[in-house]
């Protein structure tokens, strides 16, 4: 019994990390279109922090406009991010 509990337990923290990053990578994305001021302490933490977790999707996309290519890069990143989070921790939740 004590085991099931922890495994939800996991899966709980495992979900709440999959939330979090999805949060950073959305917030980056808002920050973006709304043309935060760079200069800011808490736009650079959040872009180098949205940056970091994005990394593999960074320009993936090629289209014209800036903007498009930061709200493909970096959403596709949130979402495989609360997907595979997600589908782990329920994954561990059945276990």
């Amino acid at each position: 019994m004590s085991s099931e509990r922890g495994a939800n337990q996991a899966g709980r923290v495992v979900a709440i990390v999959a939330d979090i990053v999805a949060l950073i990578l959305g917030l980056w994305i808002l920050m973006y279109l709304l043309d935060a001021n760079r200069a800011n302490s808490l736009v650079q933490f959040v872009h180098d922090a949205a940056s970091w977790l994005a990394g593999w999707s960074h320009d993936l996309f090629t289209f014209d406009e800036a903007w498009a290519r930061v709200v493909a890069g970096y959403g596709l990143a949130a979402v495989v991010y609360l997907f595979v989070g997600h589908a782990i921790a329920n994954r561990m939740h059945r276990h």
